[in-house]
């Protein structure tokens, strides 16, 4: 396997699992609401599910134009030569290192069962692993759409998937916060 591949898989694989490890903590906690009005991280993990559900619409998008793209004969040059740069996209997984306000379809309204969350983001996990295995040997960085959150600019298929799983990772750290707050609280 690319080491690409591999250090994508590892960074959705390391994100899921991290955001499963929430559901084991109880209501009360789950519920805490913060000192600074954000939310409580049952609605952490609804937003993330959400913002997920868009992300996976443009990045079925960019798979099956990859694919499509792929099955050209020019392209194998170009999916022997990719080159992944996921260190662009790592401060996407840090709180607090640049501004944006989500747009309000990703607001989480709280509404959603704690069960429903859990099994859409294993849904999500096994969708985006799907698309990894679909795009192999550089496929994935043939179709590129463009991503406004921190000016980042077109990213392709295998960028998007990294994006995914450091979004994931930026609110394990929020909700790694917020538990600390409660129980300081406490």
């Amino acid at each position: 396997m690319k080491d690409y591949l591999h250090t994508i898989r590892t960074a959705l694989e390391t994100a899921f699992a991290g955001l499963e490890e929430w559901f084991a903590e109880p209501e009360a906690v789950r519920a805490y609401r913060p000192a600074d009005g954000g939310w409580p991280i049952g609605q952490v993990l609804e937003h993330v599910a959400l913002t997920n559900h868009y992300l996976l619409i443009l990045i079925r998008k960019g798979r099956d134009g990859a694919l499509r793209k792929a099955a050209q004969p020019e392209a194998a040059a170009a999916m022997a030569h990719y080159t992944f740069d996921g260190e662009r996209l790592r401060e996407i997984g840090v709180p607090g290192t640049f501004a944006w306000h989500r747009p309000d379809h990703m607001e989480p309204g709280g509404q959603v069962p704690s069960a429903q969350v859990r099994e859409l983001l294993k849904a999500q996990l096994a969708e985006c692993l799907d698309v990894l295995a679909a795009l192999p040997d550089g496929a994935g960085g043939l179709f590129k759409t463009t991503m406004t959150v921190n000016g980042l600019g077109k990213l392709d298929v295998y960028e998007f998937l990294y994006f995914l799983a450091r979004h994931a990772e930026r609110h394990r750290v929020q909700m790694a916060r917020t538990k600390a707050e409660r129980e300081a609280d406490a």
